[in-house]
């Protein structure tokens, strides 16, 4: 294992060779400390439609699962200079998922972006995102928002924890932003089958 400032590091888990301040449409799931149920609990409700042949279902969240998504909705205004845009979002009870789209700005304005087919590994600075500073790229935005949910339960005596780590996909086409997009809004019926199912 590589060694940092003589400490083990742990292999990261972006993509080594993309600059993730790049514009792109970026699918995220960001969990909670051991899989905690912090954020509330998914619901079924029978409903007498017609229309409607499955039980609707839908999380009622907490006070922090409130704030998550209060928190999230923020990103845009709290980082204007960054030219981003929300996709589909949902806050389960122990894991956020989210599309956060990072447009063209001035700090990526000689980058181009995923969904013209871009390879990642004719990125101009190949090393960058391996031990450079994470400011205006996505890691930056998702460890702002972590610790704006995290500072707030500590204000409030809110027991509460992220997992270290997130998870990030790059998407690439339109498919697959419309095959994402549909994965997390059917996320709450799907709940019983999803692996972070508690």
């Amino acid at each position: 294992m590589d060694k940092f400032k003589n400490k083990y590091r742990i292999t990261s888990a972006r993509l080594q060779n993309w600059d993730y301040g790049s514009p792109g449409l970026y699918f995220i799931t960001i969990c909670t400390k051991n899989h905690e149920c912090y954020f509330g609990d998914i619901t079924t409700v029978e409903t007498q439609c017609i229309a409607s042949l499955q039980p609707m279902t839908s999380i009622q969240t907490t006070k922090i699962g409130q704030i998550a998504e209060t928190e999230w909705l923020k990103t845009p205004e709290i980082r204007p200079d960054m030219n981003i845009e929300l996709g589909e979002f949902v806050v389960m009870p122990n894991h956020f998922h989210g599309i956060i789209i990072i447009g063209g700005n001035k700090y990526n304005n000689d980058c181009r972006d995923a969904m013209h087919g871009v390879s990642t590994t004719t990125i101009k600075t190949p090393t960058k995102n391996k031990f450079g500073p994470q400011i205006k790229n996505l890691g930056s935005i998702v460890r702002g928002f972590k610790s704006s949910v995290t500072t707030f339960a500590t204000k409030n005596n809110i027991v509460f924890g992220w997992q270290e780590r997130f998870h990030d996909h790059i998407i690439r086409s339109h498919d697959e932003y419309l095959r994402i997009s549909n994965y997390i809004i059917n996320n709450p019926a799907n709940w019983g089958k999803d692996k972070f199912f508690k």
